[in-house]
């Protein structure tokens, strides 16, 4: 089959690489879409990873077409998203529910082959059908909903927030579509990118801007959100929060990111620092909001590619081109 392979820090290619075999409790998954996301960039800098080459992908939905012997859940011919999640429910998280961060955590497309190929394998566990009505094509955007549907999660709600959020990128939209949802009194949207930003009004933010300095809220926000992972952008995030709010770290930084805080501003002001890690216990939940129609696929996903055209995607990913890029094998 053809696949994308991260090859060596900063090379990728698309080969021919052997078919995948499932094992007695894996499906095999003929890939309709897989979508790019921050962590594809992280391994391709040598982060994540921990062995290259690798195929990557772990946005991914497709059809079943095989089956491992003790497989009884799904047949062939069923649509299903596939959460990439691998933990081992060995370690002191996992036997606490908190398999996000496994001491031996793993991932499809991160640790182990992904979905950028025609077929992909995956426990039968960690898919999900999906009902008719849903293009399989669109459903990439699954796992990254169920990442901000944890988010949320973290954040514990908070009706009638004033919210702001760094980035309006795919991430910092789904953030959006979610705080809509979930009792914000306001949404305000920043980003130095003018196209994504204009996406974001269209979406119905409640205020739009290049720099915080321009949105009138000199108490800061309830909820400050950054779904860059920029240094720049979390520092200044980190200043925005409000009297007895909270900041969350959304979005994924390098390594070496670092920023400052005021440790007596965070006692005197109860200020909550807070982090989002992937995917736990919330991917069903997202494909039960995918299906319901909380995001309009047309909207977030701006360029379809073939699978051909991988290490262009990531090109056009790096530049800051679109929202969410998927390849069709």
């Amino acid at each position: 089959m053809r696949a994308a392979i991260v090859e060596a820090v900063g090379k990728v290619s698309v080969t021919t690489v052997p078919d995948p075999t499932p094992g007695p409790r894996d499906v095999v998954v003929k890939v309709a879409s897989c979508g790019l996301c921050g962590t594809d960039l992280h391994i391709l800098q040598g982060e994540f990873a921990p062995t290259l080459p690798i195929v990557p992908g772990h946005e991914f939905a497709g059809e079943v077409v095989g089956l491992g012997a003790d497989v009884t859940e799904l047949s062939v011919g069923d649509q299903v998203a596939v959460d990439p999640s691998l933990h081992c429910h060995e370690c002191r998280y996992c036997r606490s529910g908190r398999g996000n961060l496994c001491d031996n955590w793993a991932a499809i497309g991160v640790t182990v082959p992904g979905g950028a190929a025609e077929y992909a394998v995956a426990p039968v566990a960690n898919c999900v059908r999906l009902p008719e009505h849903i293009d399989v094509r669109d459903a990439a955007l699954i796992e990254p909903l169920s990442c901000a549907v944890r988010g949320y999660d973290v954040l514990n709600g908070n009706l009638g927030a004033q919210v702001l959020i760094y980035g309006s990128g795919t991430m910092g939209l789904m953030m959006l579509e979610l705080a809509k949802r979930t009792g914000a009194a306001s949404v305000d949207m920043l980003d130095i990118n003018a196209q994504r930003l204009a996406t974001a009004t269209t979406l119905g933010c409640t205020g739009a801007a290049a720099r915080a300095e321009e949105l009138d809220r000199p108490g800061g926000w309830d909820v400050v959100i950054d779904a860059t992972g920029n240094a720049g952008a979390i520092q200044d995030g980190l200043g925005r929060v409000a009297k007895g709010g909270t900041f969350l770290q959304f979005g994924v930084s390098d390594y070496a990111t670092t920023a400052v805080i005021e440790p007596y501003r965070i006692y005197n002001q109860e200020i909550t620092i807070t982090g989002s890690m992937a995917v736990l216990h919330s991917y069903e939940r997202a494909a039960a909001l995918f299906a319901s129609g909380v995001l309009d696929a047309s909207v977030f996903i701006s360029d379809r590619l073939p699978l051909e055209q991988y290490p262009q995607a990531i090109e056009r990913f790096q530049a800051g081109i679109g929202r969410k890029i998927v390849v069709e094998p």
